[in-house]
């Protein structure tokens, strides 16, 4: 009799055993099937560093979700990836974005970005406004975010490109040098380089922000939008988080990172000033209308081309 007591009590222990285990496994496998994953692809700027924060502070993996990031050193290669599915999303120019959907690429924007981007003149060329860039030698990207922020700047003076020489410099790193040795006299830069060319004594006359014109957002494959809806709200909540820190925390405790995934000097990244970094919103509708007339008058996109077809706004929606 008593062994049969024993046997029983060491079936039970078995049966318990193996049905917390049971449990327990699908504990884990329940975990592992609540984590997205995204894959971003971005390039050296301003408009990385919040995703960056997120990253470094861990504030996507505690909202389950896992983005990789994906750093690239040409825009080609950039968009070449999200348009062979090989990237879920990227950082992108409106104008470069609106010319890839009216081409057939499906993909949207879900928010805008706050990096700006600068008229920077050489200071041998003794410019200090934007009408004085009459007849100047101007280094732009035909066709491009650069060439499009060039415009607007001249636009503001009453000029059109066809006041200047414009000159066709699609490498940034060139551009730098020949404003340096005095073989243009200004270009349009974003932010990292801003900084580097004023460091360089090099100047700026205005700015994309000074303007109030947002040029860049984050943008998504169509196929991401439809299939991993949960994954982008999570990185928009994390994305909100990472910009509360860069509002409200001192410069400094972003120095590591503006050096080390941003790619500003160490020697100047004390001179950096962050943008005007807000919660992440869709492109406005004056912005939109601004790239849109642009596009259209250089016969980039159709006539009959909807800016709108762009910007996916419900993602953000969500989010708020």
């Amino acid at each position: 009799m008593k062994s049969k007591i024993i046997f029983s009590i060491i079936i039970a222990s078995m049966l318990l055993f193996t049905f917390t285990s049971c449990v327990q496994n699908n504990k884990k496998q329940t975990a592992q099937t609540d984590i997205d994953i995204l894959t971003i692809g971005v390039m050296s700027s301003m408009d990385y560093l919040p995703l960056a924060v997120a990253q470094e502070r861990g504030y996507f993996t505690e909202n389950n979700l896992e983005v990789i990031i994906q750093k690239f050193y040409s825009a080609n290669e950039r968009d070449a990836a999200l348009q062979s599915n090989n990237l879920d999303g990227t950082i992108l120019d409106y104008t470069g974005g609106a010319i890839q959907v009216a081409g057939g690429i499906p993909l949207k924007f879900t928010s805008q970005c706050d990096g700006t981007f600068e008229m920077i003149v050489a200071p041998s060329s003794n410019i200090t406004e934007l009408a004085e860039l009459k007849g100047k030698k101007i280094a732009i990207s035909r066709n491009t975010v650069i060439d499009f922020c060039t415009d607007m700047a001249l636009s503001l003076a009453g000029l059109s490109n066809n006041d200047a020489e414009m000159v066709e410099i699609n490498k940034i790193p060139l551009r730098l040098e020949m404003l340096n040795n005095s073989k243009i006299d200004a270009t349009m830069i974003p932010d990292p380089f801003a900084t580097i060319a004023k460091s360089e004594n090099n100047k700026a006359i205005i700015s994309m922000d000074q303007m109030g014109i947002r040029v860049t957002g984050i943008a998504f494959h169509q196929k991401a939008i439809d299939e991993k809806s949960s994954a982008l709200k999570k990185l928009y909540i994390a994305y909100n988080k990472a910009i509360e820190d860069l509002t409200k925390e001192p410069v400094s405790n972003f120095e590591s990172l503006l050096v080390k995934e941003v790619r500003v000097p160490a020697g100047i990244v004390s001179n950096i000033v962050l943008p005007n970094y807000s919660k992440a919103q869709i492109p406005s509708e004056s912005d939109l209308q601004s790239v849109d007339k642009w596009l259209k008058n250089k016969n980039l996109v159709p006539k009959n081309f909807d800016i709108n077809s762009i910007v996916a706004s419900e993602i953000i929606d969500e989010v708020k």
